[in-house]
């Protein structure tokens, strides 16, 4: 029993150190990446490296927003999010239909929304392009928007959960004299609130990493994204090393935030909607 016990404690303990040490190696990129956007240029490739800056400065920071268009990027990454948070209300709205609604073709509608997460989105980049030029809304913030309004994935979650939701809890509630959307704002998002988290979360980093579609419909430099501001970043500026850790800082910092705070959300709403 000692023995067992001893052997128990010692795989425990290497559990541990490994764990340690693959956290620090994962870490170490990251750790580098912001010392160094609080350093002068001339000091990113000093020999021997220093961790943390002799002379840190804000002045990287600073270039972004003066030097780069970095202001207008941030507008526009920022418009792209909220109003991917409208799509996510009309997600949510599909999948409470595809859950408590009975309709002609229900299934096969919603089979056919889940077919479409088996295609890259790659591959409809063109047809979405060509749709959208034909209709005048390439090179708009309406083009960039109006594709990521509705996600297969999303409304398959929300169906997933809303189909825990009792149909009794629904109907006393239509016996009462409450109407559709009071039902669903009222009574569906508060007990939906674990999945709408971890959503929410999958949708600020999906908007706020937006790169290729705003690329390809886009050719007005005032209409670009962070991201793709990051990647002319590297284009115009390939030897101001301080200068393009200060960008990618700016881009991963807030996410690393979010999702430190939320993680649990999402495990959560992951559980809870049947995927595991």
């Amino acid at each position: 029993m000692a023995t067992a016990t001893k052997r128990s404690k010692a795989e425990k303990s290497l559990v541990i150190l490994l764990l340690i040490v693959g956290g620090v190696l994962v870490s170490l990129p990251f750790l580098w990446m912001i010392s160094s956007s609080f350093k002068p240029e001339n000091e990113v490739l000093a020999i021997p490296p220093t961790i943390i800056p002799d002379n840190p400065t804000i002045e990287n920071y600073i270039n972004l927003f003066t030097s780069m268009n970095f202001t207008v990027y941030l507008r526009n990454t920022i418009i792209i999010v909220l109003f991917s948070f409208l799509g996510l209300l009309f997600n949510a709205m599909a999948g409470y239909g595809f859950a408590k609604y009975e309709f002609k073709g229900r299934e096969r509608i919603f089979y056919l929304v889940l077919a479409t997460m088996m295609i890259p989105g790659q591959v409809t980049m063109i047809p979405v392009y060509l749709i959208l030029n034909s209709m005048g809304l390439t090179n708009t913030m309406t083009g960039i928007i109006l594709p990521g309004l509705a996600v297969a994935f999303s409304i398959f979650l929300f169906r997933q959960f809303m189909m825990t939701i009792p149909d009794d809890l629904i109907e006393a509630a239509r016996l009462d004299g409450a109407g559709e959307f009071y039902i669903f704002f009222r009574l569906i998002i508060p007990i939906a609130k674990p999945i709408f988290a971890v959503q929410g979360i999958l949708t600020f980093i999906a908007g706020w990493n937006s790169f290729l579609w705003p690329l390809i419909i886009a050719n007005d430099e005032s209409l670009y994204t962070l991201s793709v501001g990051l990647s002319l970043l590297q284009g115009q500026y390939a030897n101001n090393f301080a200068l393009q850790m200060a960008g990618a800082a700016f881009m991963v910092v807030p996410i690393i935030i979010i999702f430190a705070f939320f993680q649990k959300y999402i495990v959560e709403g992951f559980t809870m909607s049947g995927i595991k």
